[in-house]
């Protein structure tokens, strides 16, 4: 387990340490029968390659997990994700090695809760980003104790 970090020890620029997925189409026949999601493209190759794709995709969500799960083990056991906001601006496969990665834009204090606001994106191997998004979690704070 990580060290927890406080809002003390995050500033504007602060990166994120970077989540390395590797999914596989095994992982996307579970994803599928645990969201529900049976839509063909993220299983069926045939079926994927007829409707113009590069074959089997990851589901959007899937990769939206994968920025939550970057962002909750950030914000480590004393913090919690408050917000969390993607959008998906490209197809990722299975078989490619995926990065979640972060930077800290801004920190604040609002009602009481130590704030951080966060850039969050995918990036696939050639260093595209195809899931770009924004998180806030709430941080400890030392001062608080």
């Amino acid at each position: 387990m990580a060290k927890q970090l406080y809002f003390e020890d995050v500033e504007a620029g602060y990166e994120i340490p970077a989540l390395e997925k590797n999914p596989t189409t095994q992982q996307l026949v579970k994803y599928a029968g645990a969201s529900g999601d049976f839509y063909q493209i993220h299983y069926d190759k045939d079926f994927a390659l007829a409707h113009q794709l590069p074959g089997v995709i990851l589901h959007g969500a899937l990769k939206n997990a994968f920025l939550g799960q970057m962002m909750t083990d950030f914000a480590g056991e004393a913090g919690w994700l408050k917000r969390l906001s993607v959008q998906y601006r490209g197809m990722d496969v299975p078989g490619v090695k995926l990065f979640a990665r972060g930077r800290v834009v801004k920190k604040y204090v609002e009602a009481g809760e130590h704030l951080v606001d966060c850039e969050i994106w995918i990036e696939n191997a050639k260093g595209e980003k195809t899931t770009p998004g924004s998180a806030t979690v709430v941080l400890p704070s030392r001062t608080a104790f």
